[in-house]
């Protein structure tokens, strides 16, 4: 019988000088201020990246014909602490609605005016072992820099 396979999830955290409902909204409903639209899985060029801000609502790309991909679905929101997509992209980068890895991000205050934000990308072995490994991998060397694109904005937009 085969083992399961186990791929480490990514954990990534930054420190925010912003309140936790700022950080949080820049994060979520901010999206397109942040997010850099050279790193699209859709149809380039892309015209807005954002988020819709519920449960259920999507990680958009709109290209600039008006055409949508879908990047992710929102499983759990719990403004302004938490919120948790279903990755809907394959190893190769292009959208796929049966990948399912997961992106958990929480948002806690330290103090009032500083937030602690934890993102947990995993779940990789629902791709397959090699998919999920090279899935792992360049999340985990993408995400940093990201993240520190999502701080600079929530920091300067207070």
């Amino acid at each position: 019988m085969n083992a399961p396979i186990v791929i480490s999830p990514v954990r990534k955290s930054v420190r925010v000088k912003a309140p936790l409902a700022h950080a949080f909204e820049v994060f979520t409903s901010g999206l397109t201020r942040w997010w850099p639209h050279d790193h699209g899985v859709g149809k380039k060029p892309i015209r807005t990246v954002l988020m819709e801000p519920r449960l259920g609502g999507r990680w958009l790309e709109i290209s600039e014909d008006g055409t949508e991909t879908t990047v992710a679905t929102i499983t759990v929101w719990e403004p302004p602490h938490r919120l948790v997509m279903i990755w809907q992209i394959d190893a190769t980068w292009k959208p796929d609605a049966a990948m399912k890895s997961e992106v958990d991000v929480r948002f806690t205050a330290d103090g009032p005016d500083t937030t602690h934000v934890e993102l947990l990308h995993h779940k990789f072995e629902t791709m397959g072992a090699e998919a999920g490994a090279s899935m792992r991998k360049d999340v985990d060397g993408g995400w940093p820099g990201l993240l520190e694109r999502y701080v600079q904005q929530a920091e300067s937009a207070t």
